[in-house]
């Protein structure tokens, strides 16, 4: 059951896809009703699911579910992870892969695999200054101050001199 993103407690489950590219003007339409049919049809042991999604940078599916009442079952997860991945296979993009590096390049998002940004780094392609996403936060009010980060809050802050 879809709900607006606003309405779900902060303290609930979210997820961050990072798209190995940009999403393509023409593909966003079909992926927001796909993505809207797969929450407004998920359930958590026969029960709906208060969730909510956005879509950030036209680089980012963000999916929050309220688990606040009831846990979600190993189940839903993996339907939801499913989903994604019939994502992945339909627009030939990788959104699974957490440990690849999105940051931002003025004001343009960029992805790269973690042996290429550890290169950027050592060539100095990388700064002190870096914003880079944190795919890896797990609460809703994580989005705000812990997922657009500089690189020296992260984990990728060790690898910068």
């Amino acid at each position: 059951m879809i709900t607006d993103f606003n309405s779900i407690p902060e303290t609930a489950k979210i997820w961050v896809f990072p798209a190995s590219r940009k999403f393509y003007l023409q593909e966003l339409p079909e992926i927001i009703t796909k993505i809207e049919q797969f929450l407004t049809d998920w359930e958590n042991e026969n029960q709906p699911i208060s969730a909510a999604f956005v879509i950030k940078y036209d680089r980012f599916i963000i999916v929050t579910a309220n688990d606040t009442e009831q846990s979600l079952s190993l189940e839903a997860q993996d339907k939801l992870a499913s989903f994604i991945q019939s994502l992945e296979n339909s627009y030939e993009l990788i959104l699974m892969d957490r440990i690849n590096v999105c940051y931002k390049q003025g004001e343009f998002v960029q992805y790269k695999a973690l042996p290429e940004f550890k290169k950027m780094i050592k060539d100095k392609g990388v700064s002190q200054n870096t914003m880079v996403f944190n795919s890896m936060i797990n609460l809703k009010e994580e989005l705000e101050f812990g997922w657009e980060i500089n690189i020296m809050d992260s984990w990728l802050g060790r690898f910068v001199k």
